[in-house]
């Protein structure tokens, strides 16, 4: 693109403004849909797990409600109370908003589809997503309000607590490719199972949970919502917030979704990795890319509708006292697996093969309960019916 705009009569400065300018409003785009989209499928689906029906007015199956909603805050009035910072009310949700939108940068969508494959890239991500915890304290703080004050302060203890096991979480991932690069780690997956990353050696498998719990804790997430929990606080950091900047704390959280599941996709479950005789088909590449994606993010809903928020102490516990621990745990675990397996190949497939095969028989297991649970939900209470898993 930048060849056709120098021919074009552009300088190969200019050129190159351009072609960043485009490429980032072309993102920022995608960001918007992507976080829009998600509010309708997290509100389908949480109805569907309540037995409800969820939106279902605007457009098919309600799908346009997010649109909808998109409009209706714009239009809203924006409120600012006295008393508060009004420079940094104004400006902490696009901190929010800068923290999550920059992670899609070093995303590997598929085969060739990436930005800036940064040699630091997970660095990058790592520090990138601080600014969500700056935005968030900032919202707290400048509100004038003792109930946005609070959500700011837990934000700030939550995230810096919780980014340290996973940071040291994903040192496990570093180890076994020995990159800091989202392509670098990608590119040491297969396509098939037993060749992600997940599924290596057992300490993997420990370094993809702190990675995920520690990542739902950051976004703010139930069970870890305690900065925004409305049945303490109102609504924690964005009480004070109407119109749009309060639509822009929330369309970052619901792409936030998106970000972690694409992250957990690359670093964890292979990407958009694909046989080689496929190697080529960049479409379908970042098809599988999406549908592993969409499955983390549907996980990560359904997990939202199922357990209860932690309290404080709680929180801080499972951080400190078994996080932590567990992450070094898995770091020095996997060193030695290394070390002691490094020549031996096939004994280190095994060990893959046995732990997917593990994997699948307690997803059979789960599902197969999940089931007949749904089977229970659809007999009358006074009936004298009975399901068994």
């Amino acid at each position: 693109m930048e060849n056709l705009l120098v021919e074009l009569g552009l300088s190969a400065l200019s050129a190159k403004i351009a072609v960043s300018v485009i490429v980032g409003v072309g993102i920022l785009l995608l960001f918007v849909i992507i976080g829009g989209i998600l509010t309708w499928v997290e509100r389908r689906v949480s109805g569907f797990m309540q037995s409800r029906l969820g939106p279902n007015r605007v457009g098919p199956e309600g799908f346009f409600q997010w649109i909808a909603d998109g409009i209706k805050l714009i239009l809203k009035e924006d409120l600012i109370p006295e008393g508060s910072d009004k420079v940094l009310f104004r400006i902490a949700p696009y901190f929010c908003l800068i923290g999550v939108f920059c992670t899609l940068v070093v995303v590997p969508w598929g085969t060739e589809l990436i930005v800036a494959d940064l040699n630091v890239g997970l660095f990058y991500f790592i520090s990138i997503t601080s600014l969500v915890v700056i935005g968030v304290l900032m919202a707290g703080w400048s509100s004038n309000n003792k109930w946005s004050l609070l959500g700011g302060m837990r934000a700030a203890a939550q995230i810096v607590s919780y980014e340290i096991p996973v940071g040291l979480g994903l040192l496990v991932p570093i180890l076994i490719s020995g990159s800091l690069s989202m392509s670098g780690i990608l590119s040491a997956q297969g396509w098939l199972p037993w060749e992600w990353m997940i599924f290596k050696s057992p300490f993997t498998i420990i370094s993809f949970l702190i990675f995920f719990i520690g990542s739902l804790a950051e976004a703010n997430r139930i069970p870890f919502d305690l900065p925004e929990a409305e049945s303490e606080l109102v609504s924690g950091y964005c009480t004070e917030y109407s119109g749009f900047r309060y639509a822009v704390f929330f369309l970052s959280e619901w792409a936030n979704l998106f970000v972690v599941g694409a992250f957990i996709s690359v670093i964890f479950l292979g990407g958009g990795n694909l046989p080689e005789f496929m190697a080529g088909s960049t479409v379908l590449s970042l098809l599988l890319f999406c549908l592993k994606t969409l499955f983390i993010v549907f996980v990560i809903i359904w997990i939202r509708w199922t357990l209860p928020r932690f309290r404080i102490d709680q929180l801080m516990k499972l951080s400190w006292k078994y996080l932590l621990p567990a992450a070094f745990l898995a770091f020095f675990g996997q060193a030695l697996y290394m070390l002691l397996t490094w020549q031996h190949e096939t004994f280190q497939l095994v060990v893959a093969v046995l732990m997917f095969i593990v994997f699948l028989v307690a997803l059979f297991k789960f599902f197969n309960r999940v089931r007949a649970n749904m089977r229970e939900q659809n007999i009358p209470l006074n009936s004298t019916q009975s399901v068994t898993a």
